[in-house]
């Protein structure tokens, strides 16, 4: 059945992308050969994008981070191109565009390509602009002192993420002067290899709070043995089916669900004392956090789609995919994650941190 169904995906994909070089060579106005040129540039950034999922850990490490960061737009690019093609095609056909707009013209091709182009460029400027949200939650549970807790999720680090953008995201966070800092998971990409090339680990140890982390299903992904020591080389606390407790709080760490032994909630909620924030990589069945009784649950792994209509898709899985939740007296944020998985744009969705004040 899984074969089928991917045979049948990349069938779809196939002919999508036949779709698109014939809408390409029918719209570049010019000779055969520039027609061509066209066609053949798209075909190779596509291959660039395959070769970065096949083949990117056999390459020397500098072609590998070209390949990943040249390769991985085009998938954006591509949605894009489908939906303009598809718009253009249905605007003629409506007489709102002449025919020959999409037929040998350089305003067709100018308008079509050029505006899918302008579109990815203002979503690279908006991925690199982080959000700021902020949560206050008064709570009648004792606690030692307020806690200012700042929490992400899914930072990809890897090719694209690399470590200077790593640092600029510390640098974020210790302006905030947390209490602590909670990670849900994904931090690592999928790949190991720049994360260890890179000496990633250096620029968590400059974190001006302990930082505590759970698995997500990139990091099983990326090596989850290695994960494990790059966590401890970067102090990073796991917790993995497991409990720790900060100054009144009790954090409750759930592995990954792609781990399908983890351990049901039930299990790890037995002696829960004080306020209670539950991390999950992915929000799936939110009704267990308020069965448990726990007060904050934060998850990432949606990503909110990362570029909209997506973000659609994404809504319609989830019962809450990005944002504020609340069931019964538990509260929830599900966070669209300060990273982003492939190429480092965002359109209708945003990177964000969430600061979560705590207080009696």
């Amino acid at each position: 059945m899984n074969k089928t169904i991917a045979l049948l995906f990349i069938g779809i994909v196939l002919c999508l992308n036949f779709y698109l070089c014939w809408r390409l060579w029918r719209i570049t106005p010019g000779s055969s050969v520039v027609k061509g040129c066209v066609v053949a540039v798209y075909l190779l950034w596509m291959a660039l994008f395959f070769m970065s999922f096949l083949r990117i850990e056999r390459l020397p490490m500098g072609l590998a981070y070209a390949v990943y960061n040249v390769g991985n737009p085009w998938l954006i690019f591509f949605l894009y191109l489908l939906m303009a093609f598809l718009l253009a095609g249905l605007a003629r056909i409506c007489h709102i565009i002449p025919s020959f707009f999409l037929k040998d013209s350089r305003i067709g091709f100018i308008t079509v390509v050029g505006s899918v182009v302008i579109w990815m460029i203002a979503g690279g400027i908006h991925y690199h602009h982080k959000y700021r949200e902020e949560l206050t939650i008064h709570t009648d549970k004792q606690l030692e002192k307020p806690l200012r807790i700042v929490l992400v999720s899914d930072l990809h680090l890897g090719y694209h993420n690399r470590r200077a953008e790593l640092a600029r995201w510390v640098d974020m966070i210790n302006s905030e002067n947390p209490d602590l800092v909670l990670s849900a998971g994904d931090v690592v990409d999928r790949s190991m290899r720049p994360v260890l090339d890179g000496c990633y680990a250096d620029e968590f140890h400059r974190l001006s709070a302990p930082i505590w982390t759970v698995l997500g299903n990139h990091d099983y992904y990326s090596n989850e043995p290695l994960v494990e020591r790059f966590f401890k080389d970067a102090g990073i606390r796991l917790l993995r089916d497991g409990s720790a407790s900060f100054k009144g709080i009790t954090v409750i760490g759930r592995d990954d669900r792609t781990n399908r032994d983890r351990k049901p909630l039930s299990a790890l909620t037995d002696s829960i004392e004080g306020f209670s924030i539950l991390l999950d990589h992915q929000p799936y069945h939110l009704e267990e956090a308020e069965q448990a009784g726990i007060d904050f649950q934060f998850s990432g792994h949606t990503h909110r789609g990362q570029v909209w209509p997506i973000s659609w898709i994404t809504d319609a899985m989830y019962e809450k995919s990005w944002g504020h939740h609340q069931r019964g007296s538990t509260r929830y944020y599900i966070t669209s994650g300060i990273g982003i998985w492939g190429a480092r744009i965002r359109i209708g969705t945003r990177s964000e941190y969430l600061v979560l004040n705590i207080t009696q």
